[in-house]
């Protein structure tokens, strides 16, 4: 049916109506895979809200179950976990640092937006009554076309096909990670034996005829041709749910790698597409949140069934009780017609009054054979026996149901006086022992929760939208480059003023630093928003490690979180006390003492928030130590001798040059006189000699 085909982009071809009817049988042999267990649940859940039959309406039944599960819900979570981003390696790496705080931001964000803590809580419950819960993620993007003549950006734009063939633009405007509840009977996956061998999941999706067409334009022929899609229910209350809606099975095959949405009970496919999200584990939902299970297969077992039978005892013990305590009632006899009871007391002990009147019409026979006096009233202490004899067997199960579901005294909040603290603590941490398991599968739940909307967040976000959601503002590479430049072109100035004052004989100006603007400034020294979606894009969340406190999902323990505050300041304040005294003596060990206190501030929770300014004060420490130091100044002492080894010097210095003024007087005075007899003893030479004409 080439009509009914669909080619992927990667090329492989599908057959709507086979691909339909293949997973049709995969659903079916899901579902009958997981028929007892679904039975099963919907039995419990029904017990849990006090939803009996006609016929067992009547019988009043002790809330066992609800009890428990009400005293476990806070003990096995009781807030909204934090996601917290860490490097991997604890050092200074100022891209790692800014990529894990804009997406530490933005899951934050995200666990606020999709209400993370509505979704832990609605999986806690089904994880404590069924034993079983789950979440599915997706990712949604709200676009918008572009203007004519704007030249869209590479990274926030698509370029898509119009109705008539031509190339149009959209931006995306918004995006968001969705997370959607499933509940425990809308989820299915492969048979398996282990969560890593599940070949596919699905989850089933209701859907109004708006949201329907909206989605599968062409999908309303198929399901009118096939009359599927419809799901009334089995009850009223799931009959009114389902008024109105189309059931479609949304499947995740990994083997296949591809994505089938299938409408339920039809025998053709809705779509079959390409996955819309890149997964490291490919499937869209964590690994659910189990609660005892075999190692022969995924199907878990809730844990009232381990207490069943004990409560079903508790339920007969309540009513008996119940009937016997009708019974504790004042009944009186006494004789009917003979007028030995007159009509006052006989109006003070109507029934009305809780008591039961029994008229005796053969008064003597009945006085002949124990009865005495004018009234008779019949003893109850028996039935009291009884009530109490079943209270406490009725008590004696409800503690061995406590010991089989692991509540213990310290857990209900009972407690001794008697006891020391240290006897109570050990209670509280061995009483606990038994749903610390179950504190961990959901703090592990919640921590795959947070790595895979992570995931989706470092693949899938715009520049733009981390940094509007994380509320910090980095530079783009462009932007950086251009402060650059414009730095090197006042650099590049100076030294032209420099020049140009040289060749006119003119001092140089001294040479200044660029002027930057301090935001401009503090803008350059942080990475730019480029290097930080290349390094989320190339690692995505496997370049960091995203981990949650294993106390983040229960109440915290304030006075832990104190004593680890005391324990960090105690640290800092003790550390730069011994470093400020080396420090003075041996200046070059700053840089050590520096590195010491990152690496043991890192250590520390409290201690991640300090980590940048710590880094940036010992950045200067260190430069300050190594810098070489101008010499001290002199005492005044120092400065007298200094002036008067001045004075001396210049007076010595005059002295210099007085002689060597004189000695070129001298100097001048002897060749001038050598002159002057050089010239005397010529004039006499030429007056001694004769004259030539004679």
């Amino acid at each position: 049916m080439d009509d009914e085909a669909t080619t992927l982009p990667g090329g492989e071809k599908y057959d709507l109506a086979k691909v339909g009817a293949h997973w049709q049988q995969e659903l079916e042999r899901g579902q009958q895979y997981f028929k007892s267990w679904v039975d099963r649940c919907t039995k419990i859940e029904k017990i849990y809200l006090q939803q009996a039959d006609q016929a067992n309406a009547a019988k009043r039944r002790f809330p066992m179950l609800w009890a428990n599960i009400s005293v476990l819900q806070p003990a096995v979570y009781a807030r909204v976990p934090q996601p917290v981003v860490e490097r991997r390696f604890k050092d200074s790496q100022p891209v790692a640092r800014m990529a894990s705080e804009l997406v530490e931001r933005n899951l934050a964000f995200t666990a606020d937006d999709a209400d993370l803590d509505s979704l832990m809580r609605a999986v806690r419950d089904d994880f404590l009554l069924c034993a079983r819960g789950t979440v599915w993620l997706r990712y949604e993007a709200d676009f918008e076309p572009l203007d004519i003549g704007v030249e869209p950006s590479n990274a926030p734009a698509l370029d898509m096909q119009g109705d008539d063939g031509s190339p149009t633009a959209e931006q995306i405007t918004d995006e968001r990670v969705c997370m959607d509840y499933v509940h425990w009977s809308d989820f299915l996956h492969s048979p398996a034996r282990r969560w890593k061998d599940v070949t596919w999941v699905a989850r089933r999706v209701p859907m109004t005829d708006e949201e329907f067409d909206k989605r599968f334009p062409e999908g309303r022929a198929s399901l009118a041709a096939n009359g599927a899609g419809s799901n009334h229910g089995t009850n009223q209350t799931e009959r009114a749910q389902n008024e109105g809606k189309t059931y479609v099975w949304e499947i995740w095959c990994k083997s296949e790698n591809y994505t089938v949405w299938i409408a339920e009970g039809s025998p053709v496919a809705l779509e079959v597409s390409e996955p819309p999200l890149k997964l490291t584990r490919f499937f869209p939902c964590p690994r659910p949140a189990f609660g005892t299970l075999s190692t022969s297969s995924l199907i878990p077992v809730p844990d009232y069934v381990y207490y069943q039978q004990q409560c079903d005892e508790i339920d007969m013990l309540t009513k008996r009780v119940n009937k016997l305590t009708d019974q504790l009632r004042l009944k009186v006899f006494y004789p009917s017609g003979d007028g030995s009871v007159s009509p006052a007391i006989e109006k003070a002990m109507r029934p009305e009054n809780d008591t039961v009147m029994v008229p005796i019409p053969e008064w003597a026979a009945f006085t002949d054979k124990g009865g005495s006096n004018a009234i008779v009233t019949l003893p109850i202490d028996e039935v009291q026996k009884v009530i109490v004899a079943c209270i406490e067997v009725r008590k004696q199960l409800v503690e061995d149901v406590y010991q089989i579901t692991g509540i213990s005294d310290i857990v209900r909040g009972d407690t001794q006086a008697s006891e020391t603290a240290t006897a109570q603590r050990i209670k509280s941490q061995w009483g606990s022992i038994r749903i610390r398991d179950r504190q961990a599968e959901l703090a592990r739940f919640a921590r795959d929760i947070v790595n895979l909307a992570g995931e989706i967040i470092c693949d899938q976000f715009q520049p733009e939208t981390l940094m509007l959601v994380s509320g910090i503002q980095l530079p783009t590479a462009a932007q950086k480059q251009q402060v650059e430049m414009q730095m090197q072109q006042q650099q590049m100035a100076q030294q032209q003023a420099a020049m140009r004052a040289q060749q006119m004989g003119q001092p140089a100006p001294s040479p200044q630093p660029p002027q930057v603007p301090p935001e401009i400034q503090k803008m350059m020294e942080q990475p730019t928003i480029d290097e930080v979606v290349q390094l989320l894009r190339n690692d995505s969340v496997r370049g960091f490690r995203i981990d949650i406190e294993t106390d983040s999902t229960i109440e915290p323990d304030e006075d832990a979180e104190k004593q680890r505050r005391m324990e960090f300041v105690q640290m800092v304040g003790g550390f730069m006390q011994q470093a400020g005294a080396i420090a003075q003596q041996t200046p070059m060990l700053v840089p050590v003492m520096v590195e010491t206190l990152l690496f043991a501030a890192r250590g520390f929770r409290a201690g991640r928030q300090l980590e940048n300014t710590l880094e940036q004060v010992g950045a200067q420490l260190s430069q300050s130590a190594t810098a070489p130091k101008p010499p001290p100044e002199p005492t005044p002492e120092q400065m007298i001798n200094l002036k008067t080894a001045q004075v001396k010097a210049g007076a010595e210095e005059k002295k210099a040059q007085l002689s060597v003024a004189q000695a070129q007087i001298e100097h001048q005075t002897t060749l001038e006189q050598a002159r002057s007899d050089m010239a005397a003893q010529a004039l006499q030479q030429f007056q001694q000699q004769p004259p030539a004409y004679q």
